[in-house]
């Protein structure tokens, strides 16, 4: 064979090689992380090469279950001699804790469907550590008022409507014969939240009422705490619930688990997180078995 020969076959080989390669169709899925906390974003970018001329269906992801989309970019076109590469960028984030799975999108290049791969994406709450302190409580700063000089007057005059207002009721009851009243026994701080955690024990948890089903449960366990101790807590965040937990003799193990479960009230009702109904059941239980060692550990406080 003659270096002519030779040199026609490379060129023939060449071309075909070329267009082989022009003619494949290649898509997929690419992040920038498959570990977030709840709560972080992650970007997402979806490409597809194809030959130029190809006609080209691409896939509508306005949802994607358990993320949330926060940006959508728009679909972006670049070529070079013989390649045309489509891409679409979105920034995502989830509420949903576990293994969850950015889907495979299909996209359709001349009628025949191409699917990225579906991602693997860890959701998890940010570490605990029941060893680290805890951070005091900023006093409150006070701010200086210039002084008004109408306002001691109008003190005055209020103190005088409120006198004249509880003479005149006064003197009205006075006037009608008292009634008998039912004297109606009142519940101890611990019967009265393990009646209300029964009741609510007994509720269907809907995806619309799970804010409330927290809420009622977190608020049980504030005013537990505010009878029996004679503390504020419907003031108080519930780290500053926590912190005050910590010195009454609650079990290492038992502790974290309430302080796991005030933390996630927070997300349902501020992080629009959804537990599962085992979740629901857990955390009711947690409270309920805390309530209990307080009450064990302080009989005599009221």
């Amino acid at each position: 064979m003659n270096s002519g020969s030779k040199h026609i076959i490379a060129v023939i080989f060449f071309l075909a090689f070329s267009f082989y390669a022009a003619s494949q169709v290649n898509v997929r899925s690419n992040i920038d992380r498959d570990n977030i906390l709840i709560g972080e974003t992650l970007s997402l970018t979806v490409e597809a090469y194809m030959p130029i001329g190809a006609n080209v269906k691409w896939f509508n992801a306005d949802t994607i279950p358990h993320f949330e989309m926060l940006k959508k970019e728009a679909l972006d076109t670049a070529q070079n001699i013989d390649v045309k590469k489509l891409s679409q960028h979105f920034v995502l984030t989830s509420f949903d804790s576990g293994q969850q799975y950015i889907p495979s999108f299909e996209i359709v290049v001349d009628n025949q469907s191409y699917f990225t791969d579906s991602v693997p994406i860890n959701v998890s709450f940010a570490p605990f550590d029941p060893n680290e302190d805890y951070r005091d409580i900023k006093d409150i700063i006070e701010v200086e008022n210039p002084s008004v000089d109408y306002l001691q007057w109008l003190i005055a005059g209020l103190a005088i409507i409120c006198l004249v207002t509880l003479a005149l009721i006064w003197r009205r009851k006075r006037s009608k014969p008292a009634l008998k009243e039912e004297a109606v026994p009142a519940l101890s701080p611990y019967e009265e939240a393990m009646k209300a955690l029964a009741l609510l024990a007994l509720k269907q948890v809907n995806n619309g009422e799970v804010k409330i089903y927290y809420s009622e449960m977190n608020d049980i366990l504030r005013k537990y705490v505010s009878r029996k101790f004679s503390v504020a807590t419907f003031e108080r965040t519930n780290e500053e619930l926590i912190l005050e937990l910590s010195g009454k003799g609650i079990p290492k193990d038992a502790f974290i688990s309430l302080a796991q479960s005030l933390r996630m009230s927070d997300v349902v009702k501020f992080a629009k997180y959804r537990p599962s109904d085992e979740d629901n059941k857990n955390n009711l239980k947690i409270v309920t078995s805390s309530i209990e060692i307080l009450d064990k550990n302080f009989p005599g406080a009221v």
